[in-house]
């Protein structure tokens, strides 16, 4: 019996330490460097002020206002909850990538499913931005 509880123990903590190691860390400063909304293109001269900054589960996204939130991911999956500024009390899902210093968002803006993919063409409310870490 104490075997099989010491065992248990065991795996459950190999189970808690590989799901921090397998954790994504965005925390950073990022700068867009391509966005799209349904598969529309928009101009680098439209977003070259803007910058997303994530600490821990928190955002700050400054544009022309600043909005700031809570961002909950794990697992290629983002949940975004705005707390202050135009989209407060909104939820939007997103999925995500990060390779080396790129972090690449696809944001579903009705927030009622995740998207599949990172493509927006033909998807109305689907957003995507690709950031440069800063």
């Amino acid at each position: 019996m104490r075997l099989a509880i010491i065992f248990s123990l065991l795996a459950l903590g190999a189970i808690v330490i590989s799901a921090k190691t397998d954790q994504v860390n965005l925390d950073g400063t990022w700068i867009p460097v391509k966005q799209e909304l349904a598969g529309m293109v928009i101009p680098p001269k439209s977003f070259a002020a803007q910058k997303l900054v994530i600490a821990d589960s928190t955002y700050t996204f400054t544009a022309e206002s600043v909005d700031k939130g809570i961002a909950r991911y794990a697992d290629g999956k983002m949940d975004i909850y705005g707390k202050v500024g135009v989209n407060t009390g909104k939820h939007f899902t997103a999925v995500y990538k990060l390779v080396n210093d790129t972090l690449s968002i696809c944001y579903n803006l009705a927030g009622n499913s995740y998207p599949t993919g990172f493509d927006t063409k033909g998807k109305s409310g689907f957003f995507l931005s690709v950031f440069k870490k800063e």
